[in-house]
């Protein structure tokens, strides 16, 4: 009877059983090296387990590559829906559309996808956000006054449209617009390419991060050159809302990655349900700054 059992285990483990009932949702997200996703993979997680359903997440390490086989994978294993936090919005399009051919329901978060057919996409609006950034600053600093911008990763919706606000925002209140670079929604990014910045625009009156983790990196570099400039972020993050307490940066522009991820799953499940989902859900946005 033991070598039987042992067989058993041996094969339990070895070809573990495919994620193939009713209740199998998965979740594609870009990166756990941000505390912007791992905020929208706890809110996930969080709304699934509450509802009684099972979320499968894996990381894509910000590799469309990765990305692609863990679609794959997804897809051998028959889960009922996917959701995806893109990596880039054109490199997904090929998940997608894999995804599409195996009849899985595809819904995207934060990040939207060029191609391929989504069921839902649930994001802020980044246009907005990157609008009332500007806006932000111009009260602050007055028209005509100068401005960096630091970029996220190029080819994403969010760095394209937070970027479109911002820039809109500048025309609008005629601010100067001294540089633009990517440094690719990291936090010592930031701090290398804003060292070089303020070097190179040492009369800089203010910077707008994509991100918050650019706009913490942003901070170190101002804080060691001894610079105290108007520096806004983006997201909302646990480390960014405490920089603004402590007035490290002046503001972000507060999105909710978990109330995303937790509409991302109930969407998911009303897909599984047959229900009918907007083709867009928006997430509101605000400004969190100083009160003092």
């Amino acid at each position: 009877m033991l070598k039987p059992l042992l067989f058993l285990i041996f094969i339990a483990f070895a070809f573990p059983l495919q994620a193939n009932n009713d209740k199998s949702i998965a979740l594609v997200i870009s990166t756990l090296n941000n505390p912007f996703f791992v905020t929208m993979r706890d809110g996930a997680k969080e709304q699934a387990n509450a509802l009684g359903y099972e979320l499968r997440v894996l990381n894509s390490q910000n590799d469309p590559a990765k990305e692609l086989a863990n679609v794959e994978d997804l897809i051998t294993r028959k889960v009922k829906v996917i959701l995806i936090n893109p990596t880039d919005s054109d490199a997904v399009s090929n998940s997608i559309r894999l995804a599409n051919h195996a009849n899985i329901p595809v819904i995207t978060l934060d990040r939207d996808a060029n191609h391929g057919k989504v069921m839902s996409h649930i994001a802020s609006n980044n246009i907005k956000g990157g609008e009332l950034a500007g806006s932000f600053i111009a009260e602050k600093i007055g028209e005509k006054g100068s401005v960096i911008q630091l970029e996220g990763i190029a080819g994403t919706s969010a760095s394209r449209e937070r970027g479109e606000g911002f820039l809109h925002a500048v025309k609008t209140n005629h601010l100067t617009l001294l540089a633009s670079q990517p440094a690719d929604f990291d936090r010592t990014k930031g701090l290398n390419v804003m060292e070089n910045l303020l070097t190179a625009y040492p009369n800089v009156q203010a910077i707008f991060a994509q991100n918050d983790e650019m706009a913490l990196g942003a901070q170190s570099a101002t804080q060691a050159a001894n610079k105290h400039l108007i520096i806004v972020g983006f997201d909302g993050t646990k480390a960014g809302i405490a920089a603004v307490k402590r007035g490290k940066i002046t503001a972000t522009i507060a999105q909710q990655p978990d109330v995303i991820g937790q509409i991302g799953v109930k969407t998911a499940i009303e897909v599984l349900q047959n229900k009918a989902v907007p083709d867009i859900i928006p997430v509101p946005l605000k400004l969190i700054t100083n009160p003092k």
